[in-house]
């Protein structure tokens, strides 16, 4: 008991004063005061529930998806079919929801087939395929999206569309959002402290799918599109122009997109793209040069330049009537990725920051009040070892906030109940460390045999609950979200620092005392 190395007191305070400076920034922010800049920052993050912020529900449209993979599909058949060569097919339809076309004749089907089955593929873990393909009328194929399959795809939708989100809203700057999925179709976003839940709704409204198309010049007739063509319109609302249906280049071969100004001092969004599709976009103005071609974002035309000369390098810029801002927010959302469905903000709600200080002002008055009341009784009822308690419960407090500065961890309301919590069981595990005592000192122990079995047999109890506390934590994090998630974080902070100093610290400051004084007896 009594050997205590040096190397090991050295360690544990070095331990425990690198955890107490690191809450200092954090205490110094919340007490109104202003840590200097020239000194390391950690600090804890406070939650949506204490620092406000907004929170958005958003849904997104399923029916999109399916018509996306209807168009994707019509692709990627005719890519196939024209690889194969060996079919001759026409009269390509994707009326009603499915793919349908026809072949020149009977003995054609089952090349066609060949073709066809490789571009299905397994829906998730159903074991279905997720398209399901027949031949009608001997000629006609007829692809039919199955149940499964577009179940799949909206799943895998809503995978990419969740971390797009996280992608532009870690964009804006701010700390420890939540963007977690909700249902099938849904994502909550809870953003604490943004000062500008406008611009986080325009920016998470915007699909920023990009994409460069060239311009039908024989127009169209009636305000009827050519077949092959689609009539999109401009984003100021003026008018209408048809475009190549297929074909073109899209958005997702971006690598960067910043922005910046034209020669006419005009707000532009610079664009980069990656080898493949710097290649793709120096053919398509190389092969049509004197063409106009369109930009399209989102369903609508920014503007259609005439190409002049091929553009080399596989860089360009969008222009488009940008602020600085919307420009900035376009660069964003393109370099975040487009979404690959429509999110629509179905709900909002805007939390404002009284609710959290108040939450926080009542808690420290609970917090001051409890600590005070338990410090009393352990002084009262344990004296020394009563103060020795006392101070662990302090410095674990301080534990908890350092290493949550350090991993740069957000504190909630349940994070706070989880504090609290952590706090009593530091306590309780000195009063069973110095029940123990007591015990052996009744039993007619010596002092320093009495104090050794105290710490030797509460410890192993301690221990023991706080296992199953750590298990509780672990699978409340890996399985919970948003406060759930704060509430296990701070939990299983608090159950490794509240063991540290009220088994380890305490300890070494009962050991030193016993060695330097040799008490004869205990007044515990």
């Amino acid at each position: 008991m009594l050997d205590f190395p040096r190397w090991k007191q050295l360690w544990y305070w070095a331990l425990t004063l690198l955890c107490v400076a690191a809450a200092v920034p954090s205490i110094v922010s919340w007490a109104g005061g202003n840590w200097p800049s020239s000194l390391p920052n950690p600090k804890i993050n406070l939650g949506l529930d204490l620092a406000g912020g907004s929170h958005l529900l958003l849904e997104a449209n399923a029916d999109q998806v399916v018509s996306q993979r209807l168009e994707g599909k019509e692709e990627e058949v005719r890519a196939a079919l024209k690889k194969a060569g060996n079919v001759h097919y026409g009269d390509i339809s994707t009326k009603g929801g499915v793919l349908s076309f026809m072949v020149a004749s009977a003995a054609e089907v089952d090349a066609a087939r060949e073709v066809l089955v490789p571009l299905t593929n397994g829906a998730g873990l159903s074991g279905k395929r997720d398209w399901d393909i027949q031949v009608v009328d001997t000629t006609r194929f007829v692809l039919t999206p199955t149940k499964e399959g577009i179940a799949d795809a909206i799943d895998k939708a809503m995978e990419t569309a969740t971390e797009v989100v996280r992608k532009r809203i870690d964009a804006m700057g701010t700390r420890e959002p939540t963007i977690i999925r909700q249902g099938a179709d849904r994502i909550v976003v809870q953003v604490p402290g943004l000062s500008d839940p406008a611009a986080l709704k325009a920016l998470l409204g915007q699909t920023a799918k990009l994409e460069f198309k060239l311009v039908d010049q024989n127009g169209m007739a009636g305000g009827v599109a050519a077949p092959g063509d689609e009539i999109v319109p401009f984003a100021n609302g003026q008018g209408a122009i048809a475009v190549k249906r297929l074909g073109g280049i899209k958005g997702d071969r971006l690598t960067n997109a910043t922005q910046s100004f034209s020669q006419h001092n005009e707000a532009v969004v610079s664009i980069t793209f990656d080898n493949q599709g710097g290649e793709q976009f120096a053919r398509l103005t190389s092969q049509n040069v004197g063409k106009p071609f369109a930009i399209i974002l989102d369903g609508k035309v920014l503007s259609a330049p005439n190409i002049n000369e091929p553009i080399m390098g596989g860089s360009a810029q969008i222009s488009g009537s940008f602020t600085v801002e919307s420009a900035n927010q376009l660069a964003i959302a393109l370099r975040s990725g487009a979404l690959p469905v429509d999110l629509k903000v179905v709900e909002e709600r805007t939390v404002g920051p009284d609710l959290g200080a108040d939450s926080i002002h009542k808690g420290m008055i609970a917090m001051v009040v409890g600590t005070a009341l338990v410090v009393i009784f352990m002084a009262v009822t344990y004296g020394r070892f009563g103060i020795y308690a006392n101070l662990a419960v302090i410095i674990n407090v301080l534990m908890i906030l350092g290493i949550m500065a350090v991993f740069n961890t957000t504190l909630t309301l349940p994070g706070i109940a989880g504090f609290v919590l952590t706090i009593g069981a530091a306590v309780d595990a000195n009063v069973l460390i110095n029940e123990r005592i007591r015990e052996e000192r009744r039993r007619g122990r010596k002092v320093v045999q009495s104090v050794e079995l105290g710490y030797k047999e509460a410890s192993r109890t301690i221990f023991d609950a706080n296992i199953t506390h750590i298990i509780a934590a672990v699978l409340m994090f890996e399985f919970g979200s948003g406060p759930i998630k704060g509430f296990a974080v701070v939990l299983m902070i608090g159950i490794a620092t509240s063991v540290f100093t009220a088994v380890f610290l305490t300890r070494m400051w009962v050991a030193g005392w016993l060695r330097r004084k040799r008490p004869s007896d205990l007044l515990i």
